[in-house]
């Protein structure tokens, strides 16, 4: 099994204002699978998502990933293990302002130990003939397209993806959907994404539905559609 989640748990707050977010969840993921994490907000997906991602740490349980378990990393090891496995695009896109395209793509590529070609990467996201250009003379897709190159250059094991149509109308939500399956099926890149978009769990090859914290089911999908397909 490529990631193992096991009796996550997580906590904020202290005293009587201490919220459970995380009630115990566990589940298993293969090699290149597309999962959606899919739940009503305050569910929990996005704090799931940030301790698969390395960026929180649970307060008990434990992630697996390729047997290496994150939690016995010190904070160098988990650096490099972020740097070596994960992707991630978020709802924002964090692009650096005076950097152009390609240059902004190029950062990821400096990330990763076996970097994928950055004029290969250009091309499939349509950005090519943009590539000289700064982030502010670009649209909110093409901006969320660039942030998907700088996370995939580095040729991660594990793309995370938090709400990254979250931002964007309904024809350019579709087109970086297109994009995320075209990676997850040409780089062969494990796919975790969180959303309340419940159209886009057709798309996945597992959905894993939260509520209050806890899993409500965790389901394979024997219908799957490609994101052409998907309506809302």
């Amino acid at each position: 099994m490529f990631i193992e989640i096991c009796d996550i748990k997580k906590s904020f707050g202290e005293g009587e204002s201490r919220v459970e977010v995380l009630k115990g969840i566990s589940f298993e993921l293969e090699k290149g699978e597309f999962c959606v994490l899919l739940g009503p907000s305050g569910s929990g997906k996005s704090t799931l998502l940030n301790i698969i991602g390395g960026i929180d740490r649970a307060d008990s349980g434990h992630i697996s990933i390729n047997g290496e378990k994150t939690a016995d990393m010190n904070e160098k090891a988990l650096t490099r293990y972020r740097r070596k496995h994960l992707g991630y695009i978020f709802q924002m896109y964090n692009l650096i302002p005076n950097l152009n395209i390609k240059e902004n793509i190029e950062v990821g590529a400096y990330l990763g130990d076996n970097p994928l070609d950055v004029d290969d990467i250009l091309k499939t996201l349509g950005l090519y003939e943009h590539r000289h250009k700064l982030p502010n003379q670009l649209s909110g897709g093409q901006q969320q397209r660039t942030a998907i190159g700088r996370a995939i250059v580095k040729n991660p094991d594990i793309l995370l993806c938090d709400e990254p149509t979250g931002a964007l109308d309904y024809n350019t939500s579709k087109e970086i959907l297109k994009l995320i399956e075209t990676v997850n099926q040409k780089y062969g890149s494990t796919v975790i994404m969180v959303t309340h978009n419940d159209a886009i769990k057709n798309m996945a090859d597992r959905v894993v539905k939260l509520r209050d914290g806890v899993i409500r089911s965790n389901k394979l999908n024997e219908h799957k559609q490609t994101a052409d397909e998907l309506e809302w």
